[in-house]
């Protein structure tokens, strides 16, 4: 019997693409599972030396269809970045995506074309790329601050079947790490398009959550100081014995020194330094921050 090995076929074979998907394209895929799309500079600034070095890896990935890309055109036709979601091999390698950014139950797409067709499509992507530049520049910072991490990074779709209980929709739901001090948080990435009122409304369901779930600082990101001087004095009167908020106007270090707790004005605090505890839950679940399931659904 010959032990001769035999030639390799002259077809490419189908799966070697997978061989060069390295570790660091697996953390972009998972954010995209969850996150939807994410663009040039932000997958630079929580994944790569540089952004040059970004765009050659992407450029590969791309060709590989490992991602799609496209990009949102400008009102005033200046240049933008691409914008990623997966392509056809990073469905394959993350099945378990969400799929829809204004339909979370709807019909699953026919393929990765159909969900990134359903992205670029949908008129909450200028938004969604906001909150995702938020917890972006927090890697950011976790990168330069060996100190600090981003332990969590939920979706709202996501945060919002965990705590389908309290009826919440947060924007994002993340816990921070920095000086040995852990903040778990809910994010409301405002961009001034709703009156102050219905702002200030969704604090509800937050009041909800307190009764049985954790008590975590909502953060009300908003686009201008006076904004956030008008939201501070709606926000006077808020009177809640668990429930805390605190406000921050959009900027590069959402971890800097930059909320207001609203209440008694007690001056800016780090992210990190804002009041926060598992709440009423904490008996019989410890480690929340461990013990909640940090999967895609």
């Amino acid at each position: 019997m010959s032990a001769r090995v035999p030639p390799a076929p002259a077809k490419p074979d189908p799966l070697a693409v997978f061989r060069r998907v390295v570790a660091r394209d697996r953390i972009l895929l998972d954010l995209l599972a969850q996150h939807y799309l994410l663009s040039t500079p932000q997958i630079a600034q929580a994944l790569f030396a540089s952004q040059r070095t970004a765009q050659r890896r992407l450029t590969i990935l791309h060709r590989l269809d490992v991602l799609h890309r496209f990009a949102l055109p400008a009102p005033d036709h200046r240049a933008v970045p691409y914008l990623y979601t997966l392509g056809p091999l990073g469905v394959q390698l993350r099945p378990t995506t969400y799929n829809d950014p204004n339909r979370s139950a709807g019909k699953a797409p026919r393929s990765s074309l159909d969900r990134a067709r359903r992205i670029a499509a949908s008129p909450t992507a200028r938004h969604l790329l906001g909150i995702n530049q938020f917890f972006i520049d927090l890697l950011g910072t976790s990168r330069r601050d060996p100190g600090a991490q981003l332990v969590r990074w939920w979706s709202e779709q996501h945060a919002t079947a965990v705590y389908a209980q309290a009826g919440i929709h947060p924007d994002g739901h993340g816990v921070w790490t920095r000086d040995q001090r852990t903040v778990g948080f809910f994010l409301e990435h405002d961009n001034g398009t709703e009156n102050l009122a219905r702002v200030v409304a969704k604090l509800r369901g937050y009041e909800r959550l307190t009764t049985f779930g954790p008590r975590y600082p909502v953060l009300l990101w908003v686009p201008s100081a006076r904004r956030e001087a008008h939201l501070l004095q709606v926000l006077a009167g808020l009177r809640s014995p668990h429930l805390r908020v605190a406000t921050a106007v959009h900027g590069p270090d959402p971890a800097g020194r930059i909320w207001t707790l609203a209440g008694p004005n007690t001056g800016r605090r780090q992210l990190h330094d804002l009041p926060s505890d598992h709440g009423p839950d904490a008996a019989t679940n410890p480690n929340p921050f461990t013990d909640l399931p940090d999967t895609d659904p």
